[in-house]
């Protein structure tokens, strides 16, 4: 039996083109926020690494916290949107501060400005937000096909996002001036462009009520929980924690790649090869999306796609570290162009595979956690992107690098080259395996057999008693 369509194909690019505004916000960040505080600001980078990862230590607290208000959440525009329309426009005040650390200050009010400003934008406005906008994949459509073609809109127009940010910020800040003033007005530029685009996507698709929703169940008091059961609930379910350890690696995956604008700087002495392996990376990720709804069909499901997929990744990462020791620029830029293709499949899907965790809890505990099972995107890409920038921040301190200097210590060349081209490859071998464990359609699958559910059906807790 066909599943019941409910999005139109103006709805699907609308949805996904909330990406543009969230990568305008999290690429710039990862890829820009460490060399603008080291190398315009003048700040250290072990110093920024320490204070980011105690930023993170909030994190944690605030993913379940507003995953639990979402689900709570009763209003004419729904359960998700209000957070996502209006998280997005403290995202863009706090991403502008993020650059905008006065020169005037001293170093300690330096440090504090930059920690309040990036603690605020990832621990509270960016998680609003970004998990309200996870959730919809959950909330407008209980079609699995559309879901799975929802994240393949989504991360299409999030992989442009990104390479276009890193194509053109380095040229644009140049352009600027190229001092601390012009990171600034990037970051204005950037941030109202991200807010206008957050506002277009919120509007452009609408929840489908919860009567709907719960297939006409009235929910009744003791089906109501707490932030402290909804964890619990979270830590049940093996595959959500499998879904955050991967995120959080390909968040760390980020960094290092991110922590290429020192690579190419200093050991290949071109720092606007950062944009061309931009397009490398993500040019075959978006090839990769447009096929990922059809080779979900072609092989009945998510796991095979995305475990075959990461195969191939890790094999392309292999390759760029070989090529990257034979200093040859185009073969590493050829591999990683593999590498990405790899990457692609779980890209596309993985907001369909949470949505099917979030089945899995359904049917072992009988209460729907949307909301609050999408935490998983959030705390993945702050947990893992903000240690990432981190470990990077410690790692250069570790070396000796300096940004104010002309030249690097030999010690700083070879943490370099460690950063982008050995720890890439270690995150997506992680990964592979990672994925090799998380067949939850399968698991769904037989949970439905055991409880006598068509697979086709849509659960609610009637069927699950």
């Amino acid at each position: 039996m066909e599943e019941k369509k409910y999005l139109k194909w103006y709805n699907k690019i609308g949805y996904g083109s909330g990406d543009i505004a969230g990568n305008v916000v999290y690429a710039f960040l990862t890829s820009f926020m460490m060399v603008y505080l080291t190398d315009s600001v003048g700040l250290a980078a072990g110093v920024v690494g320490t204070l980011i990862a105690v930023s993170k230590l909030f994190d944690g607290f605030t993913d379940i916290f507003f995953g639990s208000m979402i689900d709570k959440t009763h209003s004419k525009m729904g359960k998700a949107k209000p957070w996502m329309l209006y998280g997005y426009i403290g995202c863009a005040i706090t991403l502008v501060c993020c650059f905008a650390v006065p020169v005037s200050f001293g170093t300690t009010a330096k440090y504090a400005w930059f920690f309040i400003s990036y603690t605020l934008l990832n621990g509270v406005f960016y998680t609003a937000n970004n998990i309200a906008y996870s959730a919809l994949t959950s909330l407008i459509t209980k079609n699995s096909k559309e879901r799975v073609q929802m994240g393949s809109y989504r991360f299409i127009f999030a992989f442009s996002t990104s390479l276009l940010i890193q194509a053109i910020t380095v040229g644009f800040v140049d352009k600027c001036g190229g001092d601390a003033a012009a990171w600034r007005t990037v970051a204005i530029i950037y941030a109202i462009i991200g807010l206008v685009i957050n506002t277009i996507s919120a509007l452009s698709v609408k929840e489908l009520p919860e009567e709907e929703l719960n297939e006409g169940e009235v929910k009744d008091d003791n089906e109501k929980y707490g932030m402290v059961q909804a964890f619990k609930l979270l830590v049940k379910n093996k595959y959500y924690m499998m879904i955050c350890g991967t995120y959080i690696l390909q968040q760390l995956y980020g960094a290092m790649i991110g922590a290429g604008i020192y690579y190419m700087t200093w050991v290949l002495k071109n720092k606007n090869l950062f944009g061309q392996f931009a397009w490398a990376v993500n040019i075959p990720l978006i090839i990769a999306l447009i096929f990922t709804p059809t080779l979900v069909g072609k092989w009945k499901g998510m796991y095979k796609l995305n475990l075959r997929g990461y195969v191939l990744a890790v094999i392309g990462r292999a390759l760029v570290v070989i090529a990257g020791y034979m200093g040859s620029v185009p073969l590493m830029m050829a591999f990683t162009a593999l590498a990405a293709l790899g990457q692609g499949p779980w890209q596309g899907d993985m907001n369909a595979v949470i949505a099917s965790c979030s089945e899995y809890t359904y049917l072992t505990q009988g209460k729907r956690i949307d909301g609050t099972m999408y935490s998983c995107t959030s705390l993945g890409v702050k947990i893992g992107g903000g240690i990432g920038t981190a470990v990077v921040g410690w790692m250069l301190e570790f070396s000796g690098y300096i940004g104010a200097n002309a030249t690097q210590p030999q010690s700083a060349l070879d943490m370099m080259q460690f950063m982008y081209l050995w720890l890439p490859l270690i995150f997506d071998v992680l990964i592979m395996f990672v994925l090799s464990r998380m067949n939850v359609e399968d698991a769904n699958k037989k949970l439905k057999a055991e409880k006598e559910i068509a697979t086709d059906e849509v659960t609610d807790a009637s069927d699950i008693n």
